[in-house]
């Protein structure tokens, strides 16, 4: 799921585990991670997946201190739990994600 606006954003990031992927259009590492996170958040039920585009919301990705692209983010109640930059692998990521539980 794309985030469309600045609400939407912040009702994922409230619930209570949530994982949010800053990407752009034209990044190569984030094409390749797309379908790596809609494999995960088909397969799991307990979190929560969104992705942000940095180019239509600047402001969000500069609130976060988002830099560099491919940004996963996770998120436990609104609060950031830890980061990660660049592209992972999907047993990497599962194991991240599993890892901040």
């Amino acid at each position: 799921m794309e985030i469309k606006t600045n609400e939407e954003f912040i009702n994922i990031i409230n619930s209570d585990y949530a994982l949010i992927d800053f990407f752009a259009t034209w990044c190569g590492p984030c094409k390749m991670l797309g379908p790596i996170i809609e494999n995960i958040a088909s397969s799991r039920d307990n979190i929560k997946i969104a992705k942000v585009d940095v180019d239509k919301h600047e402001d969000i990705a500069r609130k976060y201190g988002v830099m560099s692209i491919p940004t996963l983010i996770l998120f436990k109640n609104g609060q950031v739990i830890d980061t990660k930059v660049g592209f992972l692998a999907e047993p990497l990521l599962n194991e991240w994600i599993n890892n901040n539980r």
